[in-house]
């Protein structure tokens, strides 16, 4: 029993000292030291976790043909990963003045399906877009029935 004017005073031996808390305090401390030591170490390091994607390259392939009056000639390519695709005109021969149709699209294995055009295209000027991994095409072309002479050409399209 207890008098209200005193402290109180354990009847027999502390809590503390049969689990002997003062080394537990130790252990624990310790125990979270090694704990943030081991965590941090793990994050500094250079490696890579998992598998890291190569850089895309750009890949540019050439094609040639010759445009007759109201022709079309189309060719087909495959891109790998998603990207900007161009295609630009060389030189046209023998009239580097002539205006073609510069077109790329989709290829479905039959027909290109033309989704960006430059009508007006000459010698040096390209036709640019965005393309995701697929099937692909540049089309030539004379809408217009402009030619007085079949044109040769040649368009490289640039592509990832």
């Amino acid at each position: 029993m207890y008098v209200a004017d005193e402290p109180a005073k354990p009847v027999g031996p502390s809590l503390s000292s049969k689990m002997n808390i003062p080394m537990f305090r130790q252990l624990s401390c310790f125990a979270l030291v090694l704990a943030l030591g081991l965590s941090a170490s793990a994050c500094d390091s250079d490696d890579p976790i998992g598998p890291t994607e190569e850089p895309p390259v750009a890949v540019s392939e050439t094609f040639s043909g010759t445009v007759e009056k109201n022709g079309v000639v189309r060719h087909t390519f495959v891109t790998q990963r998603a990207g900007n695709v161009a295609a630009t005109f060389g030189t046209l021969t023998p009239d580097s003045t002539a205006i073609l149709s510069l077109s790329l699209g989709t290829w479905n294995g039959q027909s290109c399906q033309v989704t960006i055009a430059r009508d007006d295209a000459t010698s040096l000027q390209s036709v640019v877009g965005s393309a995701s991994a697929g099937n692909f095409c540049v089309r030539v072309s004379d809408p217009d029935g402009r030619l007085a002479q079949p044109v040769s050409y040649e368009v490289t399209v640039t592509h990832f």
